[in-house]
């Protein structure tokens, strides 16, 4: 679905893709069993989430911002599955 509501492609930077792949690694890897280094893993995750929320991406006009967060979430976690 394009921002402006009709349907198409979101056009994400490939950066704030790989940010958002990166917070998925980070969050697995705090989410499995006996996980090392909590306390590093959990202000990364902390300092990922602050950068994916502030990103300049989402201060333009044309981003219809709860459909273009569900579509990043989707390919980040695509793209740290390999896919």
């Amino acid at each position: 679905m394009c921002p402006n509501g009709g349907v198409g492609r979101v056009d994400f930077p490939h950066h704030l893709v790989r940010l958002q792949a990166d917070w998925y690694r980070t969050y697995d890897a705090l989410a499995a069993p006996r996980p090392a280094r909590v306390t590093a893993l959990r202000r990364r995750l902390h300092a990922l989430s602050v950068r994916l929320r502030w990103h300049p991406y989402w201060s333009r006009e044309v981003v219809a911002v709860p459909t273009a967060r569900s579509e990043l979430r989707r390919r980040g976690r695509a793209l740290e599955r390999g896919r």
